[in-house]
């Protein structure tokens, strides 16, 4: 195993430890409270949070990914192979299509569907799958921080080409999945623990996928 598994491997055990001692807790309701009341969250239809964080950031989210598909045949990264680019958009698509897909099974309704914000869900624990808490489900965990967290996939492919490059794009990968969280849990959309989540599910899916295939990869033409 090398040093990059081995290190990407302590990253997600560390990052999943940290998130089942977060869902222990009541970190959620504490950090979403300042956001809303009773009658629901100001900021639902925020022209920042809806137009500019919502909107611009799944744009952005597929601009990235056509760029990435330009990068296969007229490369802005000479250094790797066709294959490697291949498997870069490839492990990109996978996070973007895993967090939605996983939301279609989850009773876990968003905060706006909650009682104590205006609504009528109770709220329960997203690992209680069996027990539907009345409202519309299908909220956890954060198909929109996919929207910057699934190109943790760049870190992984420019690594060894581009160290320097990959330790920036981590950065800005890890600056948007913040904002965009921070924006959707504003709104309502998602507590933190939704976008925590679907940030470990990126990484630990790109990990894993770099550590499998990208032998194959490298040794493509």
């Amino acid at each position: 195993m090398s040093v990059n598994v081995r290190r990407d491997l302590v990253v997600a055990l560390i990052g999943l430890a940290l998130l089942l001692v977060w869902d222990l807790g009541a970190g959620d309701l504490w950090l979403i409270r300042p956001y809303a009341d009773e009658e629901g969250f100001a900021l639902r239809d925020h022209w920042f949070t809806r137009t500019v964080l919502h909107d611009g950031g799944r744009l952005l989210g597929y601009a990235m990914l056509a760029a990435l598909l330009v990068n296969v045949w007229r490369p802005w990264t000479c250094k790797l192979t066709r294959a490697e680019r291949w498997h870069w958009v490839g492990v990109t698509l996978l996070c973007v299509l895993l967090v939605p897909s996983l939301k279609q099974f989850s009773p876990s309704s968003c905060p706006w569907d909650l009682r104590q914000f205006g609504s009528v869900a109770t709220h329960l624990s997203h690992w209680r799958w069996t027990e539907p808490d009345g409202g519309p489900g299908r909220c956890f965990p954060s198909g929109h921080a996919t929207a910057a967290f699934a190109f943790f996939s760049g870190y992984f492919a420019l690594r060894h080409a581009y160290p320097g490059a990959a330790r920036w794009w981590l950065a800005a990968v890890v600056i948007a999945g913040i904002a965009f969280g921070w924006g959707q849990m504003a709104r309502g959309a998602h507590f933190a623990s939704h976008t925590m989540w679907t940030a470990w599910l990126c990484w630990a899916l790109c990990a894993a996928c770099f550590a499998l295939l990208a032998p194959r990869a490298h040794a493509a033409p």
